[in-house]
């Protein structure tokens, strides 16, 4: 088998510049997928449906990124990777015109929908397209740098939405996405080299890569620390609001903190992955269950919970770095079906999480949520471990 990582290119301008131009099209993916939070009483209004109904905007961008990132690795594995990774971009740019311009609530979800094909083909091969971008001992320091766009969205998406909604309408922010997006797609065309397919049979099957001991624990170890982070995160805003009584501008700020946090998180910690992986995958979930409760048990008391949400946003965005670094090393050569199946996993775990934990939250509170999540990073932590024990086992 032909190993992925470029070892010629180590340190080269326009190697990091696609790096830099993946980490903007991160930046435009999650800031697109998670924008219809901050804008559903809007869009509800306009298109005369309710706001449970447009929620489901979210949900089918992520029902189609599961399948998209299952199957898109076998389907394109004739085409050159810098020709698939264009298209992705593309239809990212339609799905902001169709959304923008959509007239009723089926077709802003057929927009939602082609987002989640772009959202679920560029995830699953990002880590197989910067492994042959960098050297192998970058490839820590290139997916920190790819994961800071995803923290970067994932802290301005939602009140920049609120914001951009309030003075140009709902239509006018989703249409900002098409600009950003012509932007990515000039500046791939330029920096991106080839990237042709490297083996002439087909990627292993995305379910049998689960028959291998070291896949299944890791993919265990990734479900359970997505599924624990989602089970919390997901219900934040309410826990501030009415445990620890925060009003909206220290919210943002607390929001804002972490975010922050988040985007130094990737960079430190993966600098520190070349040497100490496994270390680190299985410390994260265990130090993010111990701020889970130290949340149950201070929540009302605002130092602890400022200090314990600084924490979780370092750790809990920089575990996704780990992970892709993992999967770079176990899979070098079916990264992309590893990496399909990966974004598959995490997706169906946010979709849990978010869901159990909603449950619990009405039912008995939200401490029972907070419990749980701290109960399933505890899992991910020794599944992490089994994972690193069945990885050190000679062939």
């Amino acid at each position: 088998m032909t190993l992925t990582y470029n070892e010629t290119i180590d340190g080269k301008g326009a190697a990091w510049s696609a790096v830099f131009c993946m980490t903007l099209c991160a930046f435009v993916l999650i800031a697109s997928e998670f924008m219809p939070v901050s804008l559903l009483t809007p869009i509800a209004a306009d298109l005369g449906v309710s706001e449970g109904n447009t929620g489901q905007a979210i949900s089918v961008s992520g029902i189609f990124a599961v399948v998209t990132s299952l199957f898109i690795a076998s389907l394109t594995r004739r085409l050159d990777r810098r020709i698939v990774d264009l298209g992705l971009t593309a239809l990212l740019m339609v799905s902001g015109v169709v959304v923008t311009f959509a007239p009723s609530f089926p077709i802003l979800m057929l927009g939602r929908a082609l987002l989640g094909i772009s959202i679920g083909g560029f995830w699953s091969m990002s880590t197989a397209i910067v492994m042959r971008l960098v050297s192998r001992d970058q490839v820590p320091k290139a997916l920190a740098l790819l994961n800071a766009g995803n923290a970067v969205a994932a802290t301005v998406s939602a009140p920049l939405g609120s914001l951009l909604g309030a003075y140009i309408g709902w239509r006018g922010a989703f249409f900002l996405v098409v600009p950003i997006g012509l932007l990515a797609l000039l500046w791939q065309w330029i920096t991106l080299p080839a990237l042709p397919p490297q083996r002439e049979r087909p990627s292993a099957n995305v379910f049998r890569l689960l028959a291998r001991p070291s896949v299944a624990a890791g993919m265990t170890a990734i479900f359970l620390l997505f599924m624990g982070q989602f089970a919390l995160f997901t219900y934040l805003r309410p826990f501030l609001e009415k445990v620890t009584q925060v009003g909206i501008e220290t919210l943002s700020f607390l929001l804002l903190i972490m975010g922050l946090a988040g985007a130094g998180g990737t960079w430190v910690i993966g600098r520190l992955l070349h040497k100490r992986l496994f270390s680190i995958l299985v410390l994260i979930p265990l130090l993010m269950a111990g701020i889970a409760l130290v949340m149950v048990a201070f929540g009302g008391v605002k130092i602890p919970v400022v200090a314990a949400l600084v924490g979780w946003g370092l750790l809990g965005t920089a575990a996704p770095v780990g992970w892709g670094t993992w999967l770079s090393r176990i899979l070098p050569d079916d990264a992309e079906a590893g990496g399909g199946l990966q974004v598959a996993v995490i997706q169906l775990a946010i979709t849990a999480g978010a869901s159990l934990g909603g449950i619990l939250f009405d039912t008995f509170g939200w401490w029972s949520a907070f419990m749980m999540s701290a109960l399933l990073l505890c899992g991910s932590s020794l599944a992490s471990f089994a994972a690193w024990r069945v990885t050190r086992k000679p062939a």
